[in-house]
C-alpha cells in the first residue's frame, strides 16, 4: 500500500468491527507497550471484544501502568479476529513468530507506525515518520476522531511518548509533543509518579549489567564511536533479562566527542542483536542497520544479524566508520 490511510478511516473500522487483536513488536519498549495498552483500553471503552498480545509478554518495568496485566503472551492455538492492529512496528515479522502463528487467516490488518523504514504492509496503513512516537499518532487518532480517551489511556500514552522522546529531549520532539503531554496531564497523569516509575526505578542486576558492559567499552573511528557487547554467558552469570538492557546504550551515547554508540547483544552463538544511536543526522544509523536487514529511525535503529559476536562487531563497526564525516 503506497498511500496513508487517514485517521478517520481507521476510526471508522474501530467503530464498525467487533473482535480485535492488538499487537506491537517483540522486545517491547515503552512506546510499544504504551500504544498497545492505550489502544486496548480505547476499544474496551467502545464495548469491543479485544485481546492484546506481545511475543515477549509485559516487561516488569511497565507493570505499574493501569490495566497493564491485559497484555499477555500469545496462545499455542490460533484464534480468529476481525481486525489485527499492529502498532509501533515497521515490519510484520517483528510482531514475533508465536504471535503471527496464533492468528487465523482473513483478518483485516491495520498498521499505525512512525518508523521511516516501515514496509507499509497492511490493509490500512498510517505511517508518520515525523512523529517522535507512535503514541503521539494514537493521541491524534483518539482526540481528532472523538474516540474514548481515559485517565488510564493517558498514562499509557504518556509512557509511550516520554520513553520514545528520551523524556522529551530528542530532536524529534516538537511543540505539538509538549501540547499533547499537557493534555495527558490534564487527563490525570501524575508526572512525578510516572517519571519515577519510568526513570528512577530499576533492579540492582541492571546496574551490575552496566558495570560489566563498561568494563568492555571500546572506542573506534577516531574516538567518535563508542561500543560495548554483552555475551550470553555474562547475561546468564548476572541473571539479567532482555529488558534490563533497555536504555543502557544512552550512557555511552552521552560521552563527549562520541557521535555514534553501538550495543551488541549475543542472543545465541550465531545471532547478534545490535542497537545503534547517533547524535547527528549526518550519520544515519537507520541506513546502516538497513544494510543488515534492520531499520528504525535516523538517530536510533537496530537489527538482528547472523554470525558470531566478533564477526558482527567487525562488520557493523566498519559500516559505521564508512559513514562518519571527515574530521
Amino acid at each position: 500500500m503506497s498511500t496513508n490511510s487517514t485517521l478517520e478511516e481507521i476510526a471508522s473500522v474501530l467503530r464498525a468491527k467487533t473482535r480485535f487483536l492488538v499487537l506491537s513488536h517483540f522486545r517491547p519498549d515503552g512506546d510499544a507497550i504504551g500504544c498497545a495498552l492505550a489502544m486496548t483500553l480505547c476499544l474496551k471503552a467502545l464495548g469491543k471484544d479485544v485481546t492484546v498480545w506481545n511475543e515477549d509478554g509485559l516487561p516488569q518495568r511497565f507493570e505499574f501502568l493501569p490495566e497493564s496485566g491485559l497484555i499477555t503472551r500469545p496462545p499455542a492455538t490460533p484464534e480468529t479476529f476481525e481486525v489485527v492492529l499492529l502498532l509501533d512496528t515497521a515490519v510484520r515479522n517483528r510482531a514475533g513468530a508465536s504471535c503471527l502463528g496464533a492468528i487465523a487467516p482473513d483478518a483485516l490488518w491495520i498498521n499505525i507506525d512512525h518508523h521511516i523504514s516501515n514496509d507499509r504492509l497492511g490493509d490500512l496503513v498510517h505511517v508518520d515518520s515525523h512523529a517522535p512516537a507512535a503514541g503521539q499518532i494514537l493521541f491524534e487518532l483518539f482526540s481528532r476522531c472523538g474516540l474514548p480517551l481515559t485517565e488510564a489511556m493517558a498514562n499509557a500514552l504518556y509512557a509511550a511518548i516520554s520513553t520514545d522522546t528520551g523524556s522529551f529531549q530528542y530532536p524529534s520532539t516538537t511543540a505539538r509533543t509538549y501540547e499533547i503531554a499537557a493534555e495527558l496531564v490534564r487527563l490525570g497523569v501524575n508526572v512525578g509518579q510516572i517519571n519515577q516509575a519510568l526513570y528512577e526505578t530499576s533492579p540492582r542486576r541492571r546496574l551490575e549489567l552496566l558495570r560489566a558492559l563498561l568494563n568492555v567499552l571500546h572506542f573506534s573511528g577516531e574516538e567518535r564511536v563508542a561500543s560495548f557487547a554483552l555475551k550470553a554467558s555474562t547475561a546468564r552469570e548476572l541473571g539479567t533479562i532482555p529488558d534490563d538492557t533497555e536504555g543502557l546504550i544512552d550512557t555511552i551515547r552521552s560521552i563527549e566527542g562520541v557521535l555514534v554508540a553501538a550495543f551488541f547483544e549475543e542472543i545465541s552463538s550465531d545471532m547478534i542483536r545490535i542497537s545503534l544511536r547517533s547524535k547527528d543526522a549526518s550519520v544515519d544509523v537507520c541506513a546502516i542497520c538497513s544494510e543488515f536487514g534492520g531499520g528504525g529511525h535516523v538517530l536510533a535503529s537496530g537489527a538482528r544479524i547472523a554470525g558470531s559476536l566478533e564477526s558482527v562487531q567487525e562488520r557493523v563497526l566498519a559500516a559505521i566508520a564508512r559513514r562518519l564525516p571527515p574530521l
